[in-house]
């Protein structure tokens, strides 16, 4: 079928991606999208580092300003600011700007790492004016939150929140990069996923070790937070992770 026999966007999206091309068309593709990787790495290494000490705030982009974890993640970035630490978030609406808002309120760094979808995401208006990065490729992007993060607090979200989640968790149990605070915050929304994980992962199946857990805290206020923070760098230096 063709492009324009599709009868809404999301399969012309499927059927672009799906198109035949030949193997000429690949390999030039190919090789112009290296210059376009490492244009994106430069520009956010060069943005990044000049930023200091930041707390990354994931969670997802549905949830409402009246919502309660909104509010929380609003409260909770105002007082990472007020504690010295800048606020990294994805850039886009719901949980993404209750962090740049809190950390806007509270007179501190407010960075958007906003990503290009095929249906538009807009940045939210809390963002530093000369900290709102744009990339095209995910994985640049997930390098950029792994990079500059002094510490993970993940709010309830879904996928994209689970993705970023998980693969911290790896990279530091892998010790391919070093250990920061992830904090998770709301018990009702996390304990599901806690207890399989105990009863699947560690116990039943044994794919993971008891002490993968310890590499996770799990919280419920803005002012545990904070003491999370406080009390592992007490202990270590505030530097990029590798």
């Amino acid at each position: 079928m063709r492009l324009e026999d599709f009868d809404n966007d999301e399969d012309k999206i499927i059927q672009d991606r799906l198109k035949q091309k030949n193997w000429n068309e690949i390999r030039t593709n190919d090789s112009w999208a290296i210059f376009k990787i490492m244009a994106e790495f430069v520009n956010g290494y060069e943005n990044m580092g000049r930023i200091g000490p930041c707390v990354s705030i994931f969670g997802s982009a549905r949830t409402k300003p009246e919502d309660k974890y909104y509010q929380l993640a609003e409260s909770i970035a105002f007082k990472i600011s007020k504690a010295g630490y800048g606020v990294i978030t994805g850039g886009g609406p719901g949980i993404m700007e209750a962090g740049n808002k809190g950390a806007h309120l509270g007179g501190g760094t407010s960075v958007g790492l906003n990503i290009v979808l095929p249906f538009e995401q807009h940045f939210n208006p809390y963002i530093d004016g000369d900290k709102n990065l744009n990339f095209d490729y995910f994985f640049v992007r997930k390098v950029m939150f792994v990079k500059y993060s002094q510490g993970f607090v993940v709010m309830p979200g879904g996928f994209g929140t689970l993705d970023e989640l998980f693969e911290a968790i790896t990279l530091i149990q892998t010790k391919k990069i070093a250990r920061f605070p992830i904090i998770l915050v709301g018990t009702s929304f996390w304990s599901g996923l806690i207890q399989w994980i105990k009863t699947v992962l560690i116990e039943k199946e044994q794919t993971i070790s008891p002490d993968d857990l310890k590499l996770i805290k799990i919280v419920d206020t803005e002012d545990e937070v904070v003491e999370v923070l406080d009390n592992f760098y007490k202990k270590y230096n505030l530097t990029p992770n590798f």
